[in-house]
């Protein structure tokens, strides 16, 4: 006796069948592509970001964790550079002035567009707006100057002149304000607000603890960033005459005016203006370990107190090494791409009652129970 099949019953038939075979088999069993786009990595997960929008200080020390030092500053957090885990923070998202911190950004965004050995003649425009009592590294219009002396006035001398000239270089001082806020969203520093490149007081800029930490952070991958962030000193060229020395203001990296050099520092970048006061980015390096620190307006200890906080953040930091959970991540606001769209195979139908023989009844067997099974599986991906 001869037995057809239609096709259109066969398909239902087998994706029905398929499907209550996947329904009775133990969920532990399946696997969940996509359910979890970017799993927490090594043996601690990191806590969800919201720990870091509370007020306060923050920190999940063990039994055997040292305990945090006394600190006045209105905002400041300590994490590992490698990891992204933020150790411990006080008011992390809290948003402030950053002063010259903010010029992390503006290297972080401007430093890919501008090759090092290009020379450039100063315009006397491009040196307009400058605000009064802004730090300068004495860029003279109708001087030509190279763009890495130009960075090495931004990074040591924290020069507004050079930051200036290498906005104008950038396309504008607008147009530079606008990219430095786009790649502040795209670090998933979301607290920051760009107004002025150079980190002058202007009503409405502010950054906070946790993106300044992101922008350093991000700063020592790049090879350029760090080698001039961690530049003690070096020659400037002279507006009629030799070169001169500068010598970056950063205190923990050079030891200058009473502040002791800090063991292992790398850089990156410290801020002063009326309405932020002292304001750091620190980066130190023991043992392979590297820890970034932003400590944003001490409210005691007069102008070194900055510079002193930093360093027992950081000494607090290298004592805590697998003493304290993560309070959260660096890593923890960016933009994460989500699950694409479902891969689920679809059988076309064959024509009205067309038979078909048993070699092609098993491959459309097969493909259906595909696809009943992805169908199983991006569900329970979904909801579980």
């Amino acid at each position: 006796m001869k037995i057809g099949f239609t096709a259109r019953a066969l398909v239902s038939a087998c994706a029905l069948g398929a499907a209550g075979l996947l329904a009775l088999a133990p969920a532990s069993a399946s696997a969940h592509p996509g359910h979890d786009p970017d799993p927490p990595r090594g043996p601690r997960a990191t806590p969800p970001p919201a720990l870091l929008y509370r007020s306060g200080t923050q920190v999940r020390p063990h039994a055997d964790a040292p305990a945090l030092p006394r600190l006045s500053a209105r905002s400041w957090l300590v994490a590992d550079a490698g990891s992204g885990e933020v150790l411990a923070a006080h008011e992390a998202h809290r948003p402030l002035p950053p002063a010259s911190t903010l010029k992390t950004l503006f290297a972080l965004t401007v430093l890919p567009t501008l090759p090092a050995g290009v020379p450039h003649t100063v315009r006397p425009e491009e040196l307009a707006g400058i605000g009064p009592g802004s730090s300068l590294v004495g860029v003279a219009a109708g001087r030509t100057y190279r763009v890495a002396d130009l960075w090495r006035g931004v990074f040591l001398s924290s020069g507004n002149d050079a930051v200036r000239v290498l906005a104008a270089l950038n396309g504008g001082w607008r147009a530079t304000a606008a990219r430095m806020q786009e790649k502040a969203r795209a670090l998933g520093a979301l607290d920051t607000r760009v107004l002025s490149p150079d980190g002058y007081d202007t009503p409405g800029q502010v950054s906070s603890a946790y993106d300044l930490a992101l922008f350093g952070r991000a700063g020592l991958r790049n090879a350029d960033f760090a080698r001039y962030c961690g530049t003690a000193e070096a020659l400037f060229p002279g507006a009629g005459g030799p070169p001169y020395g500068i010598r970056n203001t950063n205190r923990l990296l050079t030891g200058a005016d009473g502040v002791a050099r800090y063991p292992g520092a790398i850089g990156v970048k410290n801020g002063y203006t009326t309405e932020a006061g002292n304001t750091l980015v620190a980066a130190a390096r023991r043992g392979g370990r590297t820890l970034v620190v932003t400590v944003l307006n001490p409210r005691a200890g007069g102008g070194h107190a900055v510079y002193e906080e930093a360093s027992a953040l950081l000494d607090w930091g290298f004592g805590a090494a697998g003493r304290v959970e993560p309070v959260g991540s660096l890593d923890g606001r960016r933009a994460r791409p989500g699950p694409g769209p479902s891969a689920v195979p679809v059988v076309a139908a064959a024509p009205p009652e067309r038979r078909v023989g048993w070699a092609e009844a098993c491959a459309i067997a097969g493909a259906a129970g595909m696809g009943a099974g992805a169908v199983s599986l991006v569900t329970r991906g979904r909801t579980e």
